[in-house]
């Protein structure tokens, strides 16, 4: 009897992890790169942008949303291009094995990087920069299904803009950018509120705008959504786009998905 889909992508979930661990400048750089960078702006910039909220705590929780983004769609757009040129995507399907399977250990290696990271950014940002933690039990659900949703969201969307890099070469050039520029104008090195009106608006169509401000419903006061555009934390709208990134991001995964240089 064959092994079932789900069973075939744990087990390749942890081969996933496995070889992750092995290669030690992926892991530095997922790893250590948000905590460097954490250290230098938290560093740098303490001035205060609210009562009681200092923008080194600001920061700690925009990092901890773009780490999602880091782990997820950024490795993951880059990598597959990389194992599509190398020939591993051929021989998977030579196995055979299903697209879902692949995409479950996918998931699995994301998620893993995922609770590293943010339990390193957490950590430092306690101890260091003054980060306070979820006062009550709401507040942490909402964390926990804010690193559940946003986790699967830079997975599928890791996945399906894998598809855009003619080659594995060339997948760096084209995605750090584009990660880049979003966390320029979502909140993570700039005060959201301070930038430009029509880069609000353009921020506020990619899910890490949401995410960013997801983490700052969650770590800084609540008199702080005040400060927001829309003198809210709009929970509900947060969650709706997230989930239709989640179901096209899916969609698209699905139809470009391709193991090699099929067209």
């Amino acid at each position: 009897m064959k092994p079932s889909i789900i069973k075939v992508g744990l087990l390749r979930g942890r081969l996933e992890v496995l070889q992750f661990l092995r290669q030690r400048e992926s892991v530095v750089f997922t790893l250590a790169f948000p905590v460097i960078l954490l250290f230098i702006f938290g560093s740098v910039f303490k001035n205060t942008i609210a009562p009681g909220v200092s923008f080194s705590q600001y920061f700690v929780a925009g990092m901890i949303a773009s780490g999602l983004v880091n782990t997820g769609f950024q490795q993951l757009a880059i990598f597959i291009p990389m194992e599509r040129d190398m020939g591993t995507l051929k021989r998977l399907r030579g196995i055979p094995m299903s697209p879902i399977s692949y995409f479950i250990g996918k998931a699995i290696v994301v998620l893993f990087a995922m609770i590293v990271q943010v339990a390193l950014l957490i950590v430092i940002g306690r101890f260091f920069f003054g980060l306070h933690f979820p006062i009550n039990t709401s507040l942490w659900l909402r964390f926990l299904l804010l690193l559940i949703v946003g986790s699967i969201a830079s997975t599928i969307l890791g996945i399906a803009f894998s598809s855009i890099p003619k080659s594995g070469r060339g997948a760096s050039a084209l995605v750090s950018p584009v990660v880049i520029v979003l966390q320029f104008i979502s909140g993570v090195f700039f005060v959201f509120s301070d930038l430009p009106k029509w880069m609000q608006q353009f921020a506020a169509l990619f899910p890490l705008k949401w995410l960013t401000q997801g983490m700052r419903s969650v770590f800084l006061p609540q008199s702080f959504a005040a400060k927001e555009p829309a003198h809210s934390w709009e929970l509900g709208k947060m969650w709706l786009i997230l989930l239709l990134w989640i179901i096209g991001g899916t969609i698209w995964a699905v139809r470009s998905f391709r193991w090699g240089d099929e067209k």
